[in-house]
């Protein structure tokens, strides 16, 4: 296990307004700083950052804690390595040599499996440039069918897996890795029968790169028709595809004011290869919201550029709503003549490409363009169902004076009378705020209540004892004299909490006292990132008791006992009647 005193090192050197704003935008708010939250899409900014105690929390989504569950969360990485992330970036070095023996099972070394994937990306690099005929056809794909320099390929480390089921397996046996591990790398796949056999077999190559310049994972293309056409890796302890980028290594350089984001990884190395390397595109998946945030941290405006066929324009759609969501300027390009970034280079230039970047789409122009494509104006019904459209389009937009621009633009293009549309849109505005308002509404009774609390799931059950519960933690948590005083003199113990989860901040704040962690620094250690989203609302709801927290505490106390009292008497006269009733039963 990491020493305390070690963690509590690592913790006092971490600014947590720092550590957050490496990954979002932070402005002052009083004695706070506010930011759009990494975790969940908005609009307005919901996290909270409290630099007197290095702690955040989102009053949107409910994530919370302190500087390891941040990178727990962030990272997605599990506590120890929370820890080594951070201790890394405070300069200290973390001697943890038992932990294997304490955690009951080997653990994987994500340094080992970044190791394996530049050993694997060098293999595949190096297979590319042999010369043999099954290789030389893998080199001809990027250089002749897709017009690659032997500079770009080599900038992008392309490769290629030759037809074989043991290739790179063998080749990285040789450098000493495990077969476990080449499996945790996806590198390596073992089948029902315990064989083992070479994950991308006769596929192009293309790593996938950090913005650290980690190798964290692989896809892969067939040069032929067979399908699947792309295959890609899994998540892995290194990877997860919902968050990352392909390209953005290079275009984080390159994309403050904008960055262009593709559909494949040909589009992108055909975007920087002409020298537009502010290009990203998403790793096998539609874009996700996850996607989304990580681009709002490098950029301000998002330009897409899919396919044009339906699925692109499809995907379009859909990504334009999550980058939205998130708050980032979007707007699409159309291309005409070709299907993509790398057709349309290759048959007009890159000169007639970047004329399309400054022709660009705001999300109205091309909604209004896909509405009207779909009707025939000539015709009344179809011009009155494209008019609905429109105004359901416009009654999305926020700001009043762009939806009077777009108000006035649809009322020309349909000749008629704009302050029918504005009718129309208002009215639609005011049923889907009601609408807002009803479903807030019960969603906050809901939570009053707990109900479906995942995190809680007992809070349901006895809503009153479970805020006496949270009262008297917010304050234990918060107070180091008010713990003294509850454990010295034996106030509370565990038999006073019914909820599962309080019981067990309790008995770590209990334990704690006792081992003399006045600062319970190794608290994200013991409970889920999820669960300390749910500590540090307890907490921050009651940080601005200031007076009178001694006598606060007391109430406090024997309000939860008085609440747990009824509830366990409750508890017995329903087994008394229960047992009344069966007895009766018998007797009858």
């Amino acid at each position: 296990m990491i020493k305390r005193e070690t963690i509590e090192e690592i913790l006092a050197r971490t600014d947590i307004q720092s550590l957050v704003g490496g990954y979002v935008s932070l402005k002052r708010a009083g004695a706070n700083v506010k930011g759009l939250c990494p975790f969940h899409s908005e609009k307005t900014p919901s996290f909270v950052i409290y630099p007197q105690n290095n702690s955040f929390f989102c009053f949107g989504c409910g994530a919370g804690g302190d500087q390891i569950s941040f990178i727990m969360k962030m990272e997605n990485l599990d506590y120890p390595d929370a820890v080594k992330f951070l201790a890394k970036r405070a300069g200290i070095t973390v001697t943890d040599s038992d932990e294997d023996k304490h955690s009951g099972a080997a653990r994987i070394d994500k340094n080992r499996i970044l190791a394996i994937n530049t050993d694997a990306a060098k293999f595949f690099h190096k297979m590319l440039m042999l010369d043999n005929a099954e290789c030389r056809g893998a080199l001809e794909y990027f250089t002749v069918k897709r017009r690659m320099t032997m500079t770009t390929i080599k900038h992008f480390g392309l490769g290629y897996a030759p037809d074989s089921f043991n290739s790179l397996l063998n080749y990285m046996l040789k450098k000493g890795y495990t077969r476990d591990e080449l499996v945790a790398a996806d590198l390596v796949i073992k089948n029902e029968k315990g064989h083992y056999y070479d994950a991308f077999r006769k596929r192009v190559i293309f790593p996938i790169i950090d913005v650290s310049g980690n190798v964290i994972a692989f896809g892969g293309r067939v040069l032929d028709d067979s399908k699947p056409k792309y295959r890609n890796s899994s998540d892995t302890p290194v990877y997860k595809k919902l968050r990352n980028l392909f390209a953005l290594n290079f275009a984080r350089h390159h994309c403050k004011e904008q960055i262009i984001l593709c559909e494949g990884y040909v589009d992108v190395i055909a975007l920087h290869a002409v020298g537009i390397e502010n290009a990203v595109a998403a790793l096998g998946t539609a874009l996700t919201s996850e996607q989304a945030r990580v681009l709002r941290n490098y950029t301000q405006k998002v330009l897409i550029c899919y396919d044009s066929d339906e699925a692109g324009r499809k995907a379009t759609t859909r990504a334009m709503k999550l980058l939205e969501e998130v708050g980032l300027e979007v707007a699409v390009i159309s291309l005409s003549g070709a299907k993509d970034p790398d057709e349309y280079i290759q048959s007009y230039g890159v000169d007639r490409f970047r004329e399309f970047l400054v022709r660009s789409k705001s999300k109205f122009e091309y909604n209004l363009d896909s509405i009207l494509s779909k009707y025939d104006l000539m015709l009344p019904q179809d011009k009155i169902d494209a008019l609905n459209e429109l105004e359901k389009l416009i009654s999305s937009v926020y700001s009043v004076a762009e939806r009077d621009i777009y108000i006035q633009t649809v009322a020309k293009k349909f000749g008629v009378d704009p302050a029918g549309i504005k009718t129309d849109v208002d009215r639609m505005i005011a049923r889907n705020t009601s609408a807002f308002k009803r479903q807030q509404a019960q969603k906050e009774q809901q939570q009053s209540i707990g109900y479906s609390d995942r995190i809680n799931p007992d809070y349901i059950k006895a809503p009153a004892v479970a805020k006496n519960e949270e009262n008297v933690l917010g304050l234990l948590l918060i107070y180091p004299e008010h713990r003294k005083r509850v454990f010295e003199e034996g106030l509370l113990s565990e038999d006073d909490f019914f909820t599962d989860l309080n019981k067990r901040i309790f008995n770590y704040v209990s334990a704690a006292f006792r081992e003399g962690d006045d600062r319970l620094v190794s608290m994200s250690e013991h409970f889920s990132p999820d669960e300390m989203g749910r500590i540090a609302k307890v907490k921050i709801s009651r940080m601005q008791l200031t007076e009178n927290s001694d006598t606060v505490l007391l109430d406090g106390i024997k309000a939860l006992k008085d609440s747990i009292s009824k509830k366990k008497l409750e508890k017995t006269n329903t087994i008394d009647s229960l047992t009344d009733f069966l007895s009766r039963k018998r007797e009858g």
